[in-house]
């Protein structure tokens, strides 16, 4: 049975209320669903229907296409002025001694680690601090283009870009020009977490608003770039949080059309303000990945990092509308660590990663940061791959 016929059988449920065979068949006529039908997917559906809709849209959207990268990461400090309740990855400045600050040659260093490994990505995101300014990132990303010129430059989400910018004393669009200008290619999605103020301002007050986060990425589609987004879920939000959080990711989508791509992260409640709080079961990461399908009609991928969820669930999320898995991530990605992520040494060889894929029935593509496709691994012999080593700087207080 393929995707479309598994929806018929859902419009011929007798057991299915109305509702959710309206919703049903406007996804079979690609129609967009409303705010309330989002909250509706949410409160009332079921795993199994939602798996349904979500793939149907992922296959007339991809087939079994399934995406990665070869990426690394640096952080350049978990020391941070904010503090965000949620957060177990940064310290503040009070707490120096625990935090590690590396300088530019530190960075240049990571970067020239790589010279000879066939990666197309350095995504760059880390903490805010007041010497990790303005000057400091042109002069950065300038320096990465001029040694590495094809490697693609990802890097600061806007609640860094926000910071930076007010320092300097530019507004957004001049700050996004520049930093387009020193070297920057794209965005990665981070600082989101829940847009709306009632949750925002319990887990988040000190960092830039939602729509300061909207704003930049505005400015930085306005400049013909892309970026990504996030959403931070499972903790105390409410249902009706999360489809507020991605209608407004969608009205500037239709805009903008910038956005490439939207990433759930799951909350996970290990050393921080917030470990009270159960995290998100399995079932329910499922049924968030399936309705960010169903609801982000405008978005062409939804990702999620199997080293956050783990490679399992990862694997499962491929038939609930996730058609990237993220890269080759070197543990350099202390993000998910320090979090408390399933996977606590997050590394996998392309061979690793491509049997992952295929071992679900998907056909696994390599591709840039912008969805070039630079390998196709369906009938891909491998040679003996060595799996990537581990990489660490030495904590610099």
């Amino acid at each position: 049975m393929n995707a479309e016929q598994s929806i018929q059988v859902l419009l011929n449920d007798a057991h299915l209320s109305a509702d959710l065979k309206n919703i049903a068949q406007k996804v079979l006529n690609r129609e967009r669903i409303s705010f309330d039908e989002g909250v509706l997917l949410f409160e009332k559906g079921e795993l199994s229907y939602l798996g349904v809709l979500a793939n149907y849209i992922r296959e007339q959207r991809h087939g079994d296409k399934t995406y990665f990268n070869r990426n690394f990461h640096i952080e350049p400090t978990n020391l941070c002025v904010y503090d965000c309740k949620f957060c177990s990855y940064s310290r503040l400045i009070k707490q120096r001694s625990e935090g590690w600050e590396y300088t530019m040659q530190d960075m240049l260093d990571i970067i020239t680690k790589y010279d000879n490994e066939p990666v197309t990505e350095v995504h760059i995101v880390g903490g805010v601090l007041p010497q990790y300014d303005m000057p400091f990132y042109q002069e950065l990303f300038s320096q990465i283009k001029a040694h590495r010129p094809e490697l693609h430059v990802k890097a600061l989400t806007p609640v860094e870009y926000h910071y930076i910018f007010k320092k300097a004393k530019v507004d957004y669009a001049t700050g996004m020009r520049l930093m387009k200008e020193a070297g920057l290619e794209s965005m990665p999605g981070g600082g989101a977490e829940i847009f709306h103020p009632e949750v925002r301002d319990q887990i988040a007050k000190d960092k830039c608003t939602a729509d300061q986060w909207l704003q930049i990425h505005e400015e930085w589609h306005k400049l013909g770039m892309r970026s990504n987004a996030t959403m931070l879920y499972g903790h105390i939000e409410a249902y009706w949080h999360r489809v507020d959080h991605m209608e407004r990711l969608r009205q500037l989508q239709d805009r903008t059309g910038g956005f490439q791509t939207f990433i759930p992260l799951k909350f996970r409640n290990k050393d921080n303000q917030m470990s009270h709080v159960k995290e998100a079961s399995v079932i329910e990461d499922l049924r968030n990945y399936a309705i960010a399908r169903i609801y982000l009609d405008n978005f062409d991928h939804i990702k999620a990092y199997w080293a956050m969820i783990s490679r399992t669930t990862a694997q499962l999320s491929l038939n609930f509308g996730v058609d990237d898995i993220d890269g080759t991530l070197d543990d350099t990605t202390k993000i998910y660590t320090m979090a408390g992520a399933e996977e606590q040494r997050p590394a996998m060889s392309t061979k690793e990663l491509v049997e992952l894929i295929k071992q679900v029935g998907r056909h696994p593509i390599e591709r840039d940061t912008l969805y070039n496709v630079v390998t196709d691994y369906m009938d891909y012999q491998f040679e003996e791959e060595v799996k990537p080593q581990f990489y660490k700087l030495p904590v610099i207080n």
